[in-house]
């Protein structure tokens, strides 16, 4: 079943829209040659311009407030004498004593140390349903679910606190989906004043490391937890990236002072504001893409290949990193979650994996567990980043064989990505049979498209947001977006079949057609292309209508579906050639280098400095045009030749050493795979593999 990589005919993808030659060149041969900035809602591209606080002013209005808790801290726990003596009367002495003990926790205000209460076994639904609307109707900072008892026949209500601790009322309840079950670090939030807004929303600025990780240094600097920070979207790890963060009650000036302490990371352009940042918050991303090592029969090739690019696009293949880089691919994993094969679902993801042997350490605790077992033993050896088999071993040592409930222990974010993996599967073997069967030029009778004003047929579908249940928050390391994760896409609009009237009107092209991601509420094309989701299911063991078990978050009867653009253009494409001899050089500015190069600030040396850690060096650029603005044409596309100034400590160059980059900017909006435009460029595997091999 597993394979040594994820090769890109393993999950579909094998099309390509232009049928012009490939040529070579290396993605990636530096992270400094991929640069990535996110696009707000707004359409305003997000860059590190300032790593300054804001005035002082604002921060002294914000350390004057005092450290003193407010009157109504005070009065909420003597509030709770009349619920407790309620609860007592319906579940009982013992709970009622656990529960005032539990909400005694709470109002010291520690909320990492209040363990969840696990209340006494209770086999009576009806019961447990009282139970449940009580603590919703009363503690509204509190939330409850059901879990499995010490027997078969029993369960227990489980209750844990929500966010913000007893003064929250419940107002962020309604986002649990949204913010992944994550409730904000409250820490300090008694000293904050009333008048600042909560949030601290800054640009966070990488280097080579992925979003999470990232934000990890920056929280255990700042001494708070991971939850408090809210982003909109992952970025890829091997990158140089900019995206917008928030975090909770943070002074602009401390989190600034990290600056001095750092290293690849920087955060800036400081604000404060009334909401944080939720996942799928973005419009898109904005690429800044370099190919290094270009070799092509001419010159005219690689101009012919890029304007084809801007002008037609690529087929919206979900790209390899959906899929994970492991031997054992996610859409293995969601494909045995809708069967519910359970136990072999937790066995590939703890099994040993061919991928593994680069990394000592997880190949180790992995085989170590396949042949003994040692659930204790295994877990003192598993890195903390490798967060899915950590949390299911920890299920499994309290309820050894309960492999649902090991399953349902790994973060939300993380499990529905084996889910939403599958989907990706079926759709990107759509694309291709659509593609194959129909071509890339004009609609056919049967395809499906977004209605352009409002129906005067019959509608059969209504588009949900694609892959609603996903986002970007990755904690495996190995299991990278170079985009944020899906977000809805025209989540209002209607979506139908299109009909001999349709094709003679004239009234859709090529870029209307969408493919389904299968669920419970999309349709399917009325052509051959919605056989092979049916096909491929079947040959899976999978129905695509009904559903083996009763586990709903795994059922594909309970997954909503999404629709898909089958062809993407980029927007505000734009490209140039570069001429370099020196390829341990940049050849495109950061933010950072632009920053240095305009006004040095105190505690960042200048990249390339005799101390300097920092891998790359600042290189000023002749006609660079990163800055493009997102407004332009979607359509205009600029090409052109630059051959850079070289360094004086290059010896011994000539106009033989010289070899050609390929440098394009352009927006894609969320959900698409930069690598798949670079795919569509160079005709070949966009695999990490196949371009390290590249790099030999």
């Amino acid at each position: 079943m597993a394979m040594k990589t994820v090769e890109e005919s393993h999950v579909g993808i094998s099309c390509y829209i232009s049928n012009l030659p490939g040529f070579r060149g290396v993605l990636k041969q530096r992270y400094s040659d991929f640069i990535v900035n996110e696009v707000d809602r707004d359409g305003q591209v997000v860059h590190l311009s300032s790593l300054d606080a804001p005035p002082e002013e604002e921060q002294r209005s914000v350390q004057e407030t005092g450290t003193n808790t407010s009157e109504s801290d005070t009065t909420t726990v003597t509030s709770y004498a009349a619920l407790l003596d309620s609860f007592k009367s319906l579940a009982g002495d013992s709970d009622a004593g656990c529960l005032e003990e539990f909400l005694n926790q709470i109002n010291t205000g520690d909320d990492k140390s209040v363990a969840p209460l696990v209340l006494s076994p209770d086999s009576n639904k009806s019961h447990r349903t009282a139970v449940h609307k009580f603590f919703k109707g009363n503690f509204k900072f509190l939330v409850t679910d059901t879990v499995d008892g010490p027997d078969a026949s029993s369960k227990c209500i489980r209750v844990r606190l929500n966010s913000g601790g007893p003064n929250n009322n419940g107002r962020n309840s309604k986002k649990r989906k949204e913010r992944g079950d994550k409730p904000f670090d409250s820490r300090g939030s008694k000293s904050w004043p009333e008048n600042v807004e909560k949030f601290l929303r800054f640009h966070l600025y990488k280097e080579n490391k992925d979003t999470q990780e990232a934000l990890g240094v920056i929280g255990k600097m700042l001494g708070i937890q991971s939850r408090s920070f809210g982003f909109a979207g992952t970025k890829d790890k091997r990158a140089v990236s900019t995206q917008r963060v928030t975090v909770y009650k943070q002074l602009a000036s401390r989190v600034a002072s990290l600056n001095e302490r750092l290293f690849g990371i920087k955060v800036g352009d400081f604000c404060y504001v009334n909401e944080g940042l939720v996942l799928g918050q973005l419009s898109g991303n904005r690429f800044t893409i370099t190919l290094r090592g270009v070799v092509a029969d001419s010159e005219d090739t690689i101009k012919a290949s890029a304007d084809a690019l801007g002008r037609h696009g690529f087929i919206n293949y979900f790209g390899l990193q959906r899929f994970g880089s492991g031997s054992v691919p996610t859409h293995l994993i969601g494909a045995a979650l809708f069967r519910g094969e359970w136990e072999l679902a937790v066995d590939m993801i703890l099994d040993p994996r061919d991928g593994d042997i680069l990394f000592h350490a997880i190949a180790k605790a992995r085989k170590y567990y396949k042949d003994s077992k040692d659930i204790e033993g295994t877990l003192r050896q598993l890195p903390r980043y490798l967060v899915a088999e950590r949390a299911v071993l920890q299920n499994l040592k309290k309820s050894p064989g309960n492999y649902v409930q090991a399953l349902k222990a790994i973060p939300r974010t993380l499990r529905m990505m084996y889910v939403h993996s599958y989907q990706s599967f079926l759709w990107n073997h759509a694309a291709s049979t659509r593609v194959q069967k129909y071509g890339t030029e004009q609609v056919v009778l049967g395809d499906l498209v977004y209605c352009k004003e409002n129906p005067t047929g019959k509608v059969t579908g209504i588009v949900g947001p694609e892959c609603d249940d996903d986002c970007g928050d990755r904690y495996d390391s190995n299991i990278e977006e170079e985009v944020s994760e899906d977000t809805q896409e025209e989540s209002n609009n209607y979506v139908k079949v299109v009909t001999a009237e349709d094709l003679n009107l004239g009234c859709y092209t090529i870029e209307d057609v969408i493919l389904p991601m299968p669920g419970s509420r999309v349709i399917y094309p009325t052509n051959d292309v919605a056989k092979v989701y049916h096909d491929l299911a079947d040959k899976d063991r999978i129905s695509l209508t009904e559903c083996v078990h009763n586990v709903k978050e795994f059922s594909i009867t309970n997954v909503t579906g999404s629709y898909r653009r089958v062809f993407q253009k980029p927007i505000n494409f734009e490209w140039e050639l570069l001429k370099y001899a020196d390829s341990t050089k940049p050849l495109v500015e950061t933010d950072l280098d632009k920053i240095i190069k305009s006004k040095p600030v105190n505690g960042v040396r200048p990249v390339g400095a005799p101390d300097a850690k920092k891998e790359d060096n600042t290189r000023e650029l002749e006609n660079s045009n990163d800055g493009a603005n997102i407004e332009a044409d979607d359509n205009e596309i600029e090409g052109e030749e630059v051959i850079l100034p070289q360094d004086e400590s290059v010896s011994g160059t000539n106009s033989q050493d010289f070899q050609t980059a390929l440098k394009m900017s352009f927006t894609l909006p969320t959900s698409c795979y930069a690598t798949m435009a670079i795919r569509e460029l160079l005709k070949t595997s966009t695999s990490v593999a196949y371009h390290k091999t590249l790099n030999q």
